[in-house]
């Protein structure tokens, strides 16, 4: 999208927050998620992407508290296109948590992509996915070789939209705040500790310099997670959202166009059925 998108909604305010019992519950369920999954996959630890977002940020905090920081590995993995003082808010989470990270520069890897294919160099979506997916690369490679699972950062809101790259930064073994609205998400990161600026941050894929999601996809998160909830979740209608929510039928067209057209990124490769009995 143009920087002169309008941004629907920010008038649909519905308090998705967990109670306290709720929120606490959340987060012993998700640290005992983690364990599992690396328990049943006989690994030692999991390796994580991060971004300084708020996503990985919270996910970083699951994870080193489930594990143990010496059990956490991660990295960060900049581009020419990600704001410097993102890079730093990952490297800072890293700190915070005292977990080993390494800093992969990856603008060479994904010049190589676009030397092999300049026509498409130019197209901000391509070569933003490419980004996306040398970061899935990279993190396998090194999970591969330390015997740990891929962490993912996907929140609910996310992947009901499709608002991820196939087989990029879902590529991976789990995703511990999977069943959370993003509002959920921030609400559990300020309980964990995270700091207040982070908390709050603009949401960015950073697929390209100045990217945000809000303005990517049309609709801001307060208003994405209220129709979620309530129409594609939820069981109202068209009609009966619009008047709860006091937004325009635009706002809730729009969210349920991105979930439709993303249905495709919810479920394995299709094949044709098999014409054997």
């Amino acid at each position: 999208m143009s920087e002169e998108t309008t941004v629907l909604g920010r008038s649909a305010p519905l308090d998705l927050r967990l109670s306290d019992s709720e929120l606490e519950t959340t987060r012993d369920h998700v640290l005992q998620f983690v364990r599992d999954v690396v328990s049943d996959a006989g690994a030692d630890g999991a390796v994580l992407g991060l971004s300084g977002g708020i996503d990985s940020t919270t996910t970083a905090f699951l994870a080193a508290e489930a594990l143990g920081e010496e059990n956490l590995h991660g990295i960060v993995m900049p581009s020419e296109v990600n704001a410097e003082e993102n890079m730093s808010d990952a490297e800072r989470v890293a700190q915070m948590l005292g977990i080993e990270y390494d800093v992969i520069e990856i603008q060479p890897i994904a010049e190589e992509f676009f030397d092999v294919f300049p026509e498409a160099a130019d197209d901000k979506q391509a070569a933003g996915n490419v980004y996306v997916r040398t970061r899935a690369v990279l993190g396998y490679f090194v999970a591969n070789y330390e015997n740990k699972i891929v962490l993912g950062t996907g929140n609910r809101s996310e992947a009901l939209l499709g608002y991820f790259t196939k087989y990029g930064d879902q590529a991976v073994d789990c995703n511990p705040i999977g069943n959370l609205y993003k509002q959920q998400v921030r609400q559990l990161a300020a309980s964990l500790g995270v700091p207040d600026d982070l908390v709050s941050k603009t949401p960015s894929a950073e697929m390209w310099a100045g990217q945000t999601d809000e303005e990517e996809m049309g609709v801001d998160y307060d208003t994405i997670d209220a129709v979620l909830a309530l129409h594609v979740d939820g069981p109202l209608s068209k009609a009966a959202t619009v008047r709860h929510l006091g937004v325009d039928e635009a706002t809730v067209d729009r969210v349920v166009e991105l979930y439709e057209r993303s249905e495709h990124k919810r479920h394995m490769p299709p094949a044709p059925e098999s014409l054997r009995p």
